[in-house]
């Protein structure tokens, strides 16, 4: 029961961690579905749409101001019908509703706050709103009220405004066919890297000004453009961003892994909440960044991150979280309060640390009396290297056991399926190459979870669980695609053949239900998913590579391991996008750049052939695992068992009686070896 005496709202029922947030508001709020849209027709009312997330500040913030009030919610349960989305549970709708809002005011973010006739076409637009006016925006009451009087007195205009934005939508879409544009060249790769050191920030790393968005899947693609080319400038700006976020605010000094991105240009103070998304790319791409460097750094970092995954993601079912809340309860006024859990002032430092260890902490944190953030607190940087690293890791665990004292953020524990398929690669990589094998393992759990609840017996995807129990909604383009990407990592790893055919299974239903056939074009939604205003279709990269991106990568590698034609043909139209974007928007299309530079290279495909307890074996297994050619696959296995029936194993023999690995490029391979350091020269090893 809620507070006023009232009974919750038609959200109390619902298995999102956000709409379970507002289940005891007194706005009468509906879930997306028909039956809202019944209703607003009965009613002869307008919807309000608000869409959100549970990790969201200015969600939180919207809500306790607005929604919980009990005068707006009286208003609003009278003149509208209340609809509330998690953003993470439905990206389509969310992803429908944020192009008009970007179109028409030339920003977004969340809330999202959108007004829709009864046919769910919009027709005015907004994001967060305040309760009363302020900096130029009215207040939340204002727009009501707005929008109430122009669809009372002027529905023949609200009408024709939400039918020209619908026409602009379907107009906007047709850009994104993939026919009219050509697979992307080594030129178009080239102007992409041009554009970048234009946008690079020479001083501080990263792209751009402030905030600064953690730029994961561009340093996959300057990593990848560097083995490819030798481009030193690829790898400079590659190694300096990541050097510098390591260092910053927006890394978690003391626990490991990333804030979703840093509000400054020197990525100091961060927007607190983390993503599971965020780490396990940032993961990926750190390990990436040692293995291309040697670099210790990139190398503790990634095993911090995957520290942190496991520690804090992980759910009891063995998948992982979707995030972390950015706020939590401050101890001194028990209010919510952003950043509360990670900040740190001097004299809290002494109280736990003593005099001496509280200025080791302050200078080795960058703790200062001034501060870097609210009320004179400090967020922990790293700016250089400790030179007594048993004293800082000593001084970091201490720090680290009185921090789990303190109220934690809320977490988000719903399992979205793409998230995890990125978040399996991730650990599946760096358990195989930094010697860790319960990530490898704890990979496998949460790819033994989606199987076991989000693959449907007619091998279609749910797209988010919670507590072992799938939930309604179905899944898109990025669910499949990063899902077949994590069960191909875990092929490579693991050798086990099942992974690569569940791999195909899932990419074989993006073929039959997501793509054009003219155009070679990927839609988010399949083709016979709940039809919204237009069927949504985005290449670009944002927080996470495109469905379409991530897709195209998939597909490529499955045609390495198989020879399928098929496969690699639909990769190479879905990357004819790529072509158009590289010069253009590098910054938004670096999952693609990446997969584009595979492409370029073959990618190449390497079989270890032996017996597997033969220290031979395993030796050449890890140089190709440690290999930097971009995309490269890897199949390990003997003649004669189960990983035999896969193509690319087929036909290797052994090497005189020894293991031998087979490097390839559309199955046409040079000789076989036997030494492991040949093997390396040939894939460009830079480590051990």
């Amino acid at each position: 029961m809620r507070e006023d005496g009232g009974m919750p709202n038609r959200l109390a029922d619902a298995t999102s961690p956000y709409l379970l947030q507002h289940a005891e508001n007194p706005v009468d709020w509906w879930p997306w579905g028909p039956e809202a849209f019944e209703e607003a027709r009965r009613r002869g009312a307008p919807i309000l749409l608000s869409v959100g997330y549970a990790a969201c500040h200015w969600c939180h913030v919207m809500a306790h101001e607005s929604f919980e009030d009990a005068g707006v919610a009286e208003y609003l349960n009278e003149r509208f019908v209340a609809v509330k989305v998690d953003r993470e549970e439905r990206p389509d709708v969310d992803a429908v509703y944020m192009e008009a809002v970007q179109a028409a005011t030339g920003q977004g973010g969340w809330p999202m706050t959108v007004f829709l006739t009864p046919d769910k076409e919009p027709f005015y637009f907004g994001t967060y709103f305040p309760p009363q006016p302020r900096h130029g925006m009215p207040s939340f009451r204002q727009v009501l009220e707005g929008v109430d009087a122009a669809w009372r007195d002027r529905r023949q205009e609200v009408g024709e405004v939400a039918a020209r934005i619908r026409a602009d939508l379907a107009e906007r879409a047709s850009v994104y066919s993939a026919g009219s544009h050509r697979p992307p060249a080594q030129a178009d790769l080239h102007q992409a890297l041009v554009a970048l050191s234009r946008e690079f920030d020479q001083q501080r790393g990263g792209f751009g000004d402030a905030p600064k968005f953690p730029p994961a899947m561009v340093i996959e693609y300057l990593l990848r453009h560097h083995a490819r080319t030798g481009s030193e400038a690829a790898l400079e700006m590659a190694v300096r961003t990541g050097e510098a976020m390591a260092r910053g605010g927006i890394h978690d000094q003391l626990g490991g892994g990333f804030a979703r991105y840093a509000v400054d240009a020197g990525w100091v103070v961060p927007h607190f909440e983390k993503m599971l998304y965020d780490n396990a790319l940032l993961l990926r791409a750190y390990l990436h960044l040692w293995r291309a460097t040697g670099s210790a750094l990139a190398r503790r970092v990634a095993l911090s991150t995957a520290d942190f995954l496991l520690r804090e993601l992980r759910t009891p079912e063995g998948a992982f979280a979707s995030a972390l809340d950015a706020d939590s309860l401050d101890e001194e006024t028990g209010a919510p309060a952003e950043g509360a859990y990670y900040v740190w002032e001097p004299g809290q430092l002494v109280d736990l640390l003593g005099p001496a260890d509280a200025a080791t902490a302050a200078r080795l944190f960058s703790v200062t009396a001034g501060g870097t953030f609210e009320h004179g607190t400090s967020v922990l940087q790293l700016l250089a290297e400790p030179e007594d690293f048993d004293e800082y890791e000593e001084i970091r665990r201490r720090l680290l056991e009185a921090r789990a004292q303190r109220p934690a953020p809320a977490r988000d524990d719903k399992v979205v399926a793409a998230w995890n398929g990125l978040a399996i690669a991730a650990l599946a990589e760096t358990g195989a190459l930094l010697e860790r094998p319960d990530l490898v393992e704890a990979a496998e759990r949460a790819a033994d979870l989606l199987l076991a609840v989000h693959l449907t017996p007619d091998g279609r995807l749910l797209r988010t669980s919670r507590d072992g129990c799938a939930g309604a909604n179905a899944g898109v383009l990025e669910d499949y695609a990063d899902t077949a990407e994590g069960f191909l990592a875990l092929y490579a790893v693991t050798g086990g053949a099942e992974w690569l055919q569940l791999a195909g299974g899932l990419l074989d239903t993006v073929l039959g239900h997501f793509a054009d056939e003219a155009s070679g074009a990927l839609y988010d939604t399949a083709d016979d998913a709940e039809e919204l205003i237009r069927r949504p279709q985005d290449p670009t990269d944002n927080a996470t590579p495109s469905g379409w991106t991530a897709a195209a990568g998939a597909l490529l590698a499955y045609a390495a391991y198989t020879g399928s034609d098929r496969h690699r043909t639909a990769a190479e139209r879905a990357l004819g996008i790529v072509g158009a974007l590289a010069s253009r928007a590098p910054r938004f299309i670096g999952w693609g750049l990446a997969v584009a530079e595979a492409l370029l290279d073959g990618p190449r495909e390497v079989a270890v052939v032996g017996p597997a307890g033969d220290p031979a074996t395993a030796a050449l297994r890890r140089v190709a695992l440690l290999g930097t050619a971009p995309g490269a696959v890897v199949a390990v296995g003997e003649p004669g068992d189960p990983g035999a029936e896969v193509p690319l194993l087929a036909d290797r023999p052994l090497m005189g009686g020894a293991p031998a690995a087979y490097v390839c490029r559309h199955f046409a391979c040079d000789a076989p070896t036997t030494d492991a350091a040949v093997l390396a020269e040939r894939l460009g090893v830079a480590v051990e």
